[in-house]
């Protein structure tokens, strides 16, 4: 594993998220092996409500409004990639570290599902909710950079 530190951007982004969060993001670094910024911490509904109007997101009640979400994006030779192999990795460190402190997660390439409980490879995890969503009639949101905590253990 890389010795990987956040940047004062990433840092900036973390700040009045919620500590269980924060910890499980600082904890990943230890097991990921791809470098990766915080992209988006804490959101204002304006911002939710512009990102809402371009497309990015499916909802005005996001869980960055309340300091409950994380977008973690691919640091690759110095620049924020949005690409799924990277992002997987990251996903499995998310993981990782969010069953060593007990917190609860929700990730956005497999919303259905209890994430921090699962033991499938994050791939899989996204081709299964993709194909699950397909056969409701409906087409899969994925967001690969997003996680948050379950709301059934931290309600807003």
């Amino acid at each position: 594993m890389a010795d990987f530190k956040f940047g004062p951007g990433s840092l900036n982004e973390l700040k009045n998220v919620h500590q269980d969060l924060v910890a499980v993001v600082n904890r990943s670094l230890a097991y990921s092996v791809q470098d990766f910024a915080v992209h988006d911490g804490i959101r204002s509904l304006d911002q939710q409500k512009s990102l809402f109007a371009k497309g990015a997101t499916k909802t005005l009640d996001s869980r960055h409004i309340t300091g409950h979400a994380v977008d973690l994006v691919p640091y690759i030779n110095g620049k924020l990639r949005w690409e799924w192999p990277p992002i997987f990795l990251i996903a499995e460190a998310m993981r990782m570290a969010a069953k060593e402190l007990d917190v609860k997660l929700r990730w956005g390439g497999a919303w259905d599902i209890d994430f921090t409980d699962s033991e499938a490879a994050p791939e899989d995890l996204m081709i299964d909710y993709g194909a699950r969503v397909k056969k409701q009639g409906k087409q899969p949101f994925l967001d690969g950079p997003h996680f948050e905590l379950k709301k059934a253990f931290y309600p807003a």
